[in-house]
């Protein structure tokens, strides 16, 4: 039998309803091997009595009643108690009673007399584990409307009070410490929430992390870089300035060369604080080991250690590469914005000095094919409201909550469970997304 027969430790509780005591025993009768508590009742008044006083999983109403019918039953039952699940007994001849049930009622499901028992379970069944269903998803979803609410309460309190830095910072590694487990699991979603805990922090042209991610991964892909290093260069990238957090707004935003210089030497503590941070999570010391170098120079004139040459890491080169590429276009290094096409030219120039010569070169051509293909790529995406969503279409672009929480990741294939938890999330936070879709074509054009 469904685990559906039973909420926790309590039957599922059946209520019948037939003015007709024959068809109420012949009902008793099928469901009588059945693991539900099951109650009767003649008419509809009587049924509304028992439903006031004791919770019901589902209704099963006979249409035809003298004083109120099924379909007014059922209605009334939706209007009432809508978690409670409605089946309508029907003859063939009630279409227009079927019709109203389905229209106002909202009924699951109706099944014609005379029922097969087995089909009268299986239905019953069915019900319930879509009951069961639909309150785990309203369970869930207000676990993470709360979740939201508290990382939005986190974040006021991290701008309002900077100068508490010491708790906030250990705030944050707790969060990490209790991440451990999701990022052994699951490691590109669990690194993704924790960099959005900056990124939402300041304007989306500002917002680097998945950007460097990519550039990082295309760079991966290209060099066949074994996996374990990939997998570190790739969280490295999603958390290198995690060691900001503490910061307000507008020292995170502000170019690097438009710093106070007594705001220097506290920039300068960003990536050995993000080491600190992540140095008690096992899975991610390596990748701290990278962010702890990644503004390390080649000519040793870097930061926080003034390692030089080979002595640098060789995660922490490529790091720095990626992190100046997209930074520089974002004027977030100098305040002039630079183009690809810019960055990718004058890279190699700085090779000895800034980047390891050896490797800027490749650097620059796979960021230039990267973003080609990007740009490419971006030709063949609609973007639509959820309205317009059909299972089947795949998401091109992470979409993130308005609060920065990441919901859905780059490629996943929508479903039509997946398109209504959408619509009952944007009416739920009173918001509207928009969804970056890869060009869909509907299975017939496919299949002409």
């Amino acid at each position: 039998m469904l685990k559906a027969a039973t909420e926790g430790t309590r039957l599922a509780t059946l209520l019948l309803v037939d003015d007709e005591e024959n068809i109420l025993r012949s009902l008793q009768r099928s469901l009588r091997h059945t693991p539900y508590q099951v109650l009767c009742a003649s008419d509809g008044l009587q049924a509304l009595e028992l439903l006031q006083s004791q919770p019901v999983d589902v209704v099963v109403s006979d249409s035809r009643m003298p004083g109120m019918d099924g379909p007014s039953l059922l209605t009334e039952v939706q209007r009432r108690w809508p978690d409670t699940m409605r089946i309508m007994l029907t003859g063939y001849s009630d279409m227009a009673a079927t019709i109203k049930a389905i229209n106002e009622g909202r009924i699951y499901c109706y099944i014609s007399k005379p029922w097969d028992d087995v089909q009268l379970r299986l239905i019953i069944d069915q019900a319930l584990e879509l009951q069961r269903s639909e309150r785990e998803r309203m369970r869930l979803q207000d676990l993470t409307y709360e979740q939201n609410l508290a990382l939005q309460d986190i974040n006021a309190e991290l701008e309002l009070k900077v100068q508490q830095r010491t708790s906030e910072l250990t705030r944050a590694n707790q969060m990490l410490s209790a991440a451990h487990t999701s990022l052994k699991e699951s490691f590109v979603t669990a690194t993704q929430v924790f960099s959005s805990l900056i990124s939402h922090r300041v304007p989306p042209s500002r917002q680097t992390n998945n950007e460097v991610v990519d550039l990082v991964r295309a760079f991966c892909r290209a060099k066949q870089v074994e996996p374990k290093l990939a997998d570190d260069l790739a969280m490295a990238a999603a958390l290198y300035n995690l060691g900001k957090l503490a910061w307000n707004d507008a020292l995170i935003a502000l170019p690097t060369d438009q710093l106070p210089r007594e705001l220097q030497e506290q920039y300068r503590q960003y990536p050995k604080i993000g080491e600190a941070l992540l140095m008690a999570l096992e899975p991610a010391q390596d990748a701290a080991a990278i962010i702890r170098s990644h503004q390390e120079r080649w000519d040793g004139k870097g930061f926080p250690d003034g390692l030089a040459g080979e002595a640098i890491p060789w995660g922490s080169r490529i790091l720095k590469m990626a992190v100046d590429f997209v930074e520089l276009q974002m004027g977030m290094i100098v305040s002039r914005r630079l183009s690809y096409e810019e960055v990718a030219t004058d890279m190699p120039k700085y090779g000895r000095r800034l980047y390891d010569p050896a490797l800027c070169h490749e650097f620059a051509e796979v960021a230039c094919a990267f973003y080609r293909q990007q740009a490419a790529s971006e030709i063949q995406t609609d973007t639509v409201r959820s309205s317009a969503l059909l299972p089947g279409m795949e998401i091109a672009r992470d979409l993130h909550a308005p609060s920065g929480v990441l919901l859905l990741k780059k490629g996943t294939q929508l479903t039509d469970r997946l398109i209504t938890r959408l619509l009952d999330l944007e009416e739920n936070e009173g918001t509207q997304f928009e969804f970056h879709i890869c060009r869909y074509i509907p299975p017939k054009a496919q299949d002409a």
